[in-house]
């Protein structure tokens, strides 16, 4: 007869910081899953972890519960290289509906599985689904036949897959418990051990708009998701990239997905274009399709300006029962009825863009979650008209709120205000876009 762990007793035991047996940590996990530890003492636990972190045994026995808690991929007779992309995410991070297509375009198989917005970052999940009819949840024999045909299908966890990661990744965004680095690393990586890959490329965010702020942080993260794989047989790279301004231009979810469709035409900000030339190259070499990175990162270039990755996701798109018009303006997607321009109120340089005071400030506009159960307003977000070191005169454009009511236009407003600073001078230098490249 299985004996059951105490739940009480091993909260209090990773809060005082001891180190928890194999039994202790998978019999909670699985008296979680099982529906005999509750929502409130999972909740408790994971501020425990937030707090005291994990020893690295009690990481790898985290990922081998949440990857083995459902099905691991099969890999359906797709035979080119099979390599994903993650993110730990970002404000205004819309790279993987730009790289998904590339990545297909230059001959890889990309099943790529993401998530909804966590804390102040958007999610992926969410800017898809502000495609009119586009579906995240489809059977796996569906996501299979979609990756044959197509090269890369995008969708959300299904019940089958790592569904304790489902479950607690939902918890973790109510809870605030996100940036803890072996609940990231963990969540991640069983998802990813899951698709049955070649290769994985992450893709971790480092300044005020990520979860991690501080470079050594970023690092720590980047190496423990990089060991996971190592040990499991799978070749990660981590390409640290900037997030201490918002990536391109666009914050909220269907402005998101208009600014990678013109990235996918060919245009868009050159800092998007950069993340995403950089990271398919990356896939590229992972996947052996090029003998190197300057190689990939020609051939990156190449296809993007060509204009078959934005064939490729129209594919996409149509094959997950989506619709874009690309002969349309906006591309056919869900418009906010009401903006406003917001202008700078002295004369002086963009000294700072917040990235997380913009992530924050669309969820009280409908652009976020503040629970678990809540749906988003595809429609809200800002787009920001300056960069960093821009001068700017008394009356110049900051941005535009686009809101669904007028009270949204007022939030945005102050959001706007609060989160771009005009001084007499820039605060000091962006980050490069990117930033390091950590492998085993």
């Amino acid at each position: 007869m299985k004996t059951r762990v105490i739940p009480q007793q091993v909260i209090a035991r990773k809060r005082d910081g001891h180190p928890l047996s194999e039994h202790e940590l998978e019999g909670f996990l699985k008296d979680y899953l099982d529906g005999h530890v509750g929502d409130d003492q999972m909740a408790a636990f994971l501020m425990a972890v937030y707090f005291r972190g994990m020893r690295d045994r009690e990481l790898d026995v985290l990922v081998d519960v949440m990857l083995h808690s459902g099905e691991v991929l099969e890999r359906g007779g797709a035979g080119a290289p099979r390599v994903d992309k993650h993110s730990t995410g970002g404000v205004g991070d819309k790279v993987s509906l730009v790289l998904a297509p590339l990545a297909a375009e230059l001959g890889l198989v990309v099943p790529m599985m993401s998530g909804r917005g966590l804390g102040h970052t958007g999610g992926t999940l969410d800017k898809l689904e502000s495609i009119p009819g586009f579906r995240t949840r489809i059977s796996l024999d569906r996501f299979d036949r979609i990756l044959r045909d197509v090269g890369c299908a995008m969708i959300g966890q299904t019940e089958e897959i790592a569904p304790l990661d489902r479950r607690l990744y939902a918890l973790r965004d109510v809870t605030g418990t996100v940036p803890s680095l072996p609940l990231i690393t963990a969540s991640i990586m069983s998802k990813k051990l899951a698709e049955n890959l070649d290769g994985l490329v992450l893709d971790v965010k480092v300044g005020e708009g990520a979860f991690l702020s501080r470079m050594e942080d970023a690092r720590a993260l980047a190496r423990a998701m990089v060991g996971v794989g190592a040990a499991r047989g799978l070749a990660v790279t981590a390409v640290l990239t900037a997030m201490d301004r918002p990536l391109g231009r666009m914050v909220g979810n269907a402005l998101e997905v208009r600014e990678a469709v013109d990235c996918l035409a060919g245009g868009g900000p050159g800092d998007l274009r950069e993340v995403v030339t950089e990271l398919a190259a990356e896939m590229s070499l992972a996947g052996g399709v090029v003998p190197g990175l300057a190689e990939g990162r020609q051939r990156a270039a190449e296809v993007l300006a060509g204009g078959g990755a934005l064939t490729r996701f129209e594919r996409l798109v149509a094959a997950q029962g989506g619709s874009l018009q690309l002969s349309d303006k906006g591309y056919g997607l869900p418009a906010a009825p009401v903006t406003r321009v917001v202008a700078a109120n002295r004369a002086g340089v963009i000294a700072r863009i917040d990235p997380h005071a913009l992530g924050y400030g669309v969820i009280p506009m409908g652009g976020g979650r503040t629970r678990q159960d809540q749906d988003v307003d595809p429609r809200v977000g800002f787009e920001v008209r300056v960069r960093v070191g821009d001068g700017v005169l008394r009356g110049d454009p900051l941005a535009v709120v686009h809101g669904a009511t007028e009270d949204d236009l007022f939030i945005g407003a102050r959001v706007i205000h609060e989160a771009v600073t005009v001084a007499d001078g820039p605060e000091g230098s962006p980050l490069p876009q990117v930033l390091e490249r950590i492998t085993a």
